[in-house]
């Protein structure tokens, strides 16, 4: 009960933050928009009010297509981040908990027992411990390749969620750069069919494609790449951890043979 109201805490914290985070960035790029219209009010005598705010700009410039593309990675990151912070948590890996209650029932010679929490947890920690002690009667070398052998399919399943990060990270800038090899084709475009004097607000159009692409792109995958490697860290960190605590866990054992 304490972890799901852990979890959902953490939820919580992250979805506030993601919706604050977004809050700030669109005042900030609506802000300046609106400054810019009123002072060319004001110069102009009160406008004809038709000043395109930088929102609006943005969506007339990549378009549909590009929007959805980019609206997809950036759910589909959040929703990875979030779910990989959820899983790479301590208490979800090497539980305090049960490090307790194994070397209790450890303790007290009560082997049978310590198997079935250990078995019973689905946590990184409990599969290792689980796999030493079914083992352990072919001896501790035999319990060791088998804890060993868990470890590294856990931890490979941990590696390969978080994978998908860097890749949305490895992702954006290159729909980035597809945007704006696009966009300089539509304004080299303009120019051929333009004649000598094309209009430069069609050629602001590919361009503004181009650069919008590119910021957007980048956009994403800073936030992707940096949160890749702090969570790869973080899970490096607890996968060593689990490792060294199952081994001390285990190493009362070191002298059975063929027997428990």
């Amino acid at each position: 009960m304490l972890r799901l109201v852990g979890s959902k805490n953490l939820v919580a914290f992250l979805m506030l933050s993601l919706v604050v985070v977004s809050a700030f960035s669109v005042v900030n790029l609506a802000m300046p928009a609106t400054a810019v219209a009123q002072d060319d009010a004001a110069a102009d005598g009160g406008g004809d009010g038709d000043q395109q705010s930088v929102l609006e700009w943005m969506y007339d410039a990549l378009g549909i297509s590009y929007m959805l593309i980019f609206l997809a990675l950036s759910f589909t990151l959040v929703a990875l981040f979030v779910m990989n912070m959820l899983t790479a948590r301590r208490e979800n890996v090497c539980p305090s908990m049960l490090i307790e209650t194994f070397e209790t029932h450890l303790n007290e010679k009560q082997f049978q027992e310590a198997y079935e929490v250990a078995k019973g947890d689905e946590s990184f920690l409990g599969q290792v411990l689980a796999a030493g002690l079914a083992k352990l009667s072919s001896g501790y070398s035999p319990a060791i390749e088998a804890m060993q052998e868990v470890g590294e399919e856990e931890n490979m399943k941990l590696e390969h969620r978080l994978s998908y990060m860097a890749l949305i990270g490895t992702i954006s800038p290159m729909v980035g750069l597809f945007g704006t090899v696009h966009g300089m084709i539509k304004s080299f475009q303009v120019i051929a069919q333009g004649g000598t004097t094309p209009k430069a607000s069609d050629l602001a159009k590919g361009i503004s494609t181009a650069l919008f692409t590119t910021l957007v792109g980048l956009a994403i995958a800073i936030p992707a790449i940096a949160a890749f490697n702090i969570l790869k860290n973080r899970i490096a960190k607890l996968v060593l951890e689990v490792g060294i605590t199952s081994e001390g866990l285990m190493s009362r054992f070191e002298n059975v043979g063929a027997q428990k």
